[in-house]
């Protein structure tokens, strides 16, 4: 059965984001040839879960092609209708009932980038299998939280820490069974 993993950016304090979307402190850590393992992790997927927010940041910033490569199926997570592009599907159903059926399809493991609220979903019906968290170096004070209340406890089982010359700490961990 595929896995759904987590891939992401946090500060110490545990912000994704600071306030009004901005993730602008991700920057500090940017450093010519060095991806933190991002190209090794996207060869282990197939299917990217992003909410709409972070979705549209990325295209704005970068642009969609860091996440349709013509090769994954990507599902922006969304209130409003909107039409598909490409790969690019804008997804406004269950979310729960989606992950569960692309993890009873054959392919490669699926990426959860986020965002908070797509996170939380899947956290409270323990649909994250694998845990690959970076800390950022930074306390940005407050903005959109990583990990929101009112979810169950979940026991993790750690697999690695590595540590960079940038101050970032990447830690990985396994949902326990």
């Amino acid at each position: 059965m595929r896995k759904t993993k987590l891939f992401i950016a946090t500060s110490l304090d545990g912000f994704i984001a600071q306030p009004n979307d901005n993730l602008s402190f991700l920057n500090i850590v940017e450093k010519e040839g060095e991806d933190y393992g991002y190209t090794a992790f996207t060869a282990s997927i197939d299917t990217i879960i992003i909410g709409r927010k972070t979705f549209d940041y990325v295209d704005k910033e970068i642009g969609t092609s860091h996440y349709d490569n013509g090769e994954r199926d990507v599902y922006v997570i969304t209130r409003s209708k909107r039409p598909d592009n490409g790969r690019i599907k804008f997804y406004s159903g269950d979310l729960v009932a989606l992950v569960a059926e692309l993890k009873n399809k054959e392919g490669k493991d699926i990426y959860c980038d986020g965002g908070a609220e797509v996170i939380h979903a899947l956290l409270k019906s323990d649909l994250i299998d694998e845990f690959i968290i970076s800390i950022i170096p930074i306390l940005v004070g407050n903005g959109t939280r990583l990990f929101k209340e009112g979810r169950p406890e979940q026991l993790l089982t750690f697999v690695s820490a590595k540590t960079y010359d940038t101050g970032l700490v990447q830690l990985q961990y396994t949902r326990k069974k």
